[in-house]
């Protein structure tokens, strides 16, 4: 059992896979498509971050591959409705590094709010320029935040903690934490001194920050993005950053990043009081080994007991496993029938099901069952020739 990690996943992660039974294999950086075709086969679990693309392509070179691991908050990289048509499971963790993310956004407000970035870059140059011009508290100013999840809401509280007032702006409905005030989005951009985006991956996200609100925002205010590349119009940004519009701004998101090494090309580099870096917002040694453990718990489970709680493309089913049972695992298309006929073949061979659980997600059905007789070969042929069959499983067998 194979398990190829990319992208320099924390080796909590192997480690946990290696004491598991997996051979693992794990490599610094991310994979062109071809390049990953060749290294993917035979393997079982696939683990990469935020670069390397996993197409159909990928998927089709690897037919034992039982499940994908984004080990990051994203998982718009992997191909899940591919991945769904071939029954394998992607898992993600969209909790363990936003403590780290909230924390660099606070730090990079008062960065930004006491011109630090761009004095520190003065001096580095040679040149002493002593001044308070421009230099605020944080304190008594008002936090606009867009996307009030996980990262978002952290945030509130820690802006509070420093005596900020806070508005946010949340396309879902939801509670406010502390004396956070929920807004609509206009008054948000006329009302706050610095603005902090945290909005997920969908395509309406994109060019959320363009030249309308740009103009909308107070003048002097400052703008931080550490959600998605694509969120903002950085050639906007430019321009009202080099207009005095905005005083200041701090960007860990691109909408075209290169690989470690690369020539980093955009309109902001140069820019007073602009701190740029490189997508490391949720990159902390604490995320990453929290990243680490809680991804490959979650790709062990489910390769060991079919367990798909978390799993962002498969039915979410869960079995409480007891190691003497027979278990087996039936991902299919969600279509009328599929239960009778696997019920119909356990009973022609004399099977009592002893427990089982079913739940559908759109076009897929995954059913879990505990059975009183171990799964030979040909029972799971007979499994795997009922119409609209995606894949047939039993703990330890990764080829379906």
């Amino acid at each position: 059992m194979k398990v190829l990690l990319l992208e320099n996943i924390s080796g909590v992660a192997a480690s946990q896979f290696e004491e598991a039974g997996f051979v693992v294999e794990s490599l610094k950086g991310a994979l062109e498509e071809r390049e990953l075709i060749e290294k993917v086969r035979g393997t079982s679990i696939l683990g990469a971050r935020s670069k390397t693309r996993i197409t159909a392509a990928v998927l089709d070179a690897a037919p034992e591959l039982v499940s994908v691991g984004a080990f990051c908050i994203g998982v718009d990289k992997i191909d899940r409705t591919a991945s769904s048509e071939r029954g394998i499971a992607v898992f993600n963790d969209p909790h363990s590094n936003s403590r780290s993310v909230a924390e660099l956004a606070m730090g990079e407000i008062i960065l930004l709010m006491r011109r630090t970035f761009e004095a520190s870059t003065q001096l580095h140059g040679g040149v002493w320029n002593k001044s308070s011009a421009g230099s605020h508290e944080v304190r008594g100013l008002t936090l606009g935040i867009v996307g009030y999840g996980k990262i978002g809401s952290q945030v509130s509280d820690l802006a509070e903690a420093l005596g900020m007032r806070v508005v946010f702006y949340d396309v879902s409905h939801v509670l406010a934490r502390g004396n956070a005030r929920p807004v609509s989005f206009r008054e948000l951009l006329q009302t706050a001194d610095v603005i902090t985006l945290h909005v997920d991956g969908k395509m309406q996200n994109q060019d959320l920050f363009g030249e309308d609100e740009f103009a909308a925002m107070k003048d002097g205010a400052c703008l931080i993005n550490l959600s998605r590349g694509f969120v903002v119009d950085h050639e906007a940004l430019s321009r009202h950053l080099k207009s005095g519009r905005l005083s200041g701004a701090a960007v860990d998101v691109f909408p075209s990043e290169p690989e470690t090494g690369g020539v980093f090309a955009s309109p902001l580099r140069g820019l007073a009081n602009v701190i740029l870096t490189p997508h490391v917002g949720g990159s902390t040694e604490e995320a990453q080994q929290n990243i680490g453990q809680f991804v490959s718990a979650r790709m062990i489970d489910y390769f060991a007991s079919g367990n798909s709680l978390l799993s962002v493309n498969l039915p979410q089913c869960h079995l409480d496993y007891d190691s003497g049972a027979h278990r087996l695992m039936h991902i299919h298309h969600n279509v009328p029938g599929i239960l009778r006929a696997i019920n119909d073949i356990l009973a022609d061979r004399g099977i009592n099901i002893e427990r089982q659980v079913l739940d559908t997600r759109g076009q897929i059905g995954y059913a879990i069952y505990d059975i009183n007789q171990n799964c030979d070969a040909e029972l799971l042929a007979k499994l795997r020739a009922i119409p609209n069959t995606i894949r047939v499983r039993v703990p330890g067998l990764a080829r379906n």
